[in-house]
């Protein structure tokens, strides 16, 4: 059992704190028609990541994927000057921003491309994805090219153990993601959904959480949204009914205006602001360190051989 990182393999343990939703190096502009969403200055990524490294984050599961600006030597160079353990993702993410060279396939294609990228590497680097992620379905709803893909990141998921991460638009379509996921027959210990935090249905959540998959409350500090509040008081919620070992937290940053030196929240955000919150609600230790280092963990490792370069 291990995590690939953009680094290489380290054991589970050595993992730590774990944002387990963000992108270090994006770019949804092509589709936004937003500069502020393109988010590839990397000096001033490193410069915001040392506050969450001094917060105690260790790990950053980095959900940048095909359509997205995704540069695996760019995180690899981010990971190497924070000393931060990264790990990049396979994938596409959602309509309208799938790659155009892409847009036609069936499911087969995208299965096949994201297995190769996983054993051989991300474009020629050598570099290994270790999650498949983002995978997206729209608002309310899958259009056409996102069920390719869900079946097509099922199939890599399935024949590789990578975990797979999906985007909820607005919090929707999350049980009907769960649905799909059980009836292909996909371990869903090996699921996380995400953006659960803007699901304001906590009935509907804790379906997701009886399934036995992870929930991401993902979208932390964005309360243009949702008030982290009312995320608060849903987690709480989520912990009474006794889920505590399938919930992860990160803050999702996409845009230059969310880094603290544009007057955004941060990296650091949930170690700085919303675990503090937790504290004071009388959430315990134990389960902010199950929130924080123990889930992303396990929701993260890699389980199954698929070849000799597969280890058990």
């Amino acid at each position: 059992m291990y995590i690939q990182t953009v680094n290489g393999r380290i054991n589970p343990e050595e993992m730590g704190i774990c944002a387990c939703h963000e992108h270090l190096y994006v770019d949804l502009s092509r589709i936004k028609g937003n500069r502020d969403t393109c988010l590839q200055d990397t000096e001033a990524v490193i410069k915001d990541l040392t506050g969450f490294a001094a917060c105690g984050g260790q790990a950053v599961i980095e959900m940048t994927n095909s359509g997205m600006g995704r540069d695996v030597k760019k995180l690899k160079e981010i990971s190497s000057r924070t000393g931060l353990h990264i790990i990049a993702a396979t994938g596409c993410y959602k309509d309208p921003f799938i790659p155009d060279e892409k847009n036609f396939w069936k499911r087969e294609q995208f299965a096949e491309w994201m297995i190769s990228e996983i054993q051989d590497g991300i474009e020629g680097t050598g570099i290994k994805p270790g999650v498949i992620g983002e995978i997206g379905s729209s608002l309310n709803e899958f259009k056409e090219i996102e069920i390719e893909l869900f079946y097509g990141a099922i199939a890599a998921a399935k024949e590789t153990g990578l975990p797979l991460s999906t985007h909820t638009t607005l919090g929707t379509h999350a049980l009907q993601q769960v649905n799909l996921f059980s009836k292909e027959n996909l371990p869903l210990e090996q699921v996380i959904i995400g953006h659960q935090d803007l699901n304001e249905r906590d009935e509907i959540v804790l379906e997701v959480l009886k399934s036995g998959a992870f929930v991401a409350l993902d979208t932390v500090g964005k309360e243009n949204y949702r008030s982290d509040q009312d995320r608060l008081t849903s987690l709480l919620k989520f912990l009474e009914n006794g889920y505590e070992n399938q919930i992860l937290l990160s803050t999702d940053l996409t845009r230059k205006s969310h880094l603290k030196q544009n007057g955004g929240q941060g990296y650091d955000y949930v170690l700085r602001s919303f675990i503090p919150k937790l504290k004071d609600a009388g959430v315990t230790e134990e389960t902010v360190e199950k929130l924080l280092v123990k889930n992303p963990k396990r929701a993260f490792s890699i389980k199954r051989r698929v070849t000799a370069d597969y280890e058990i």
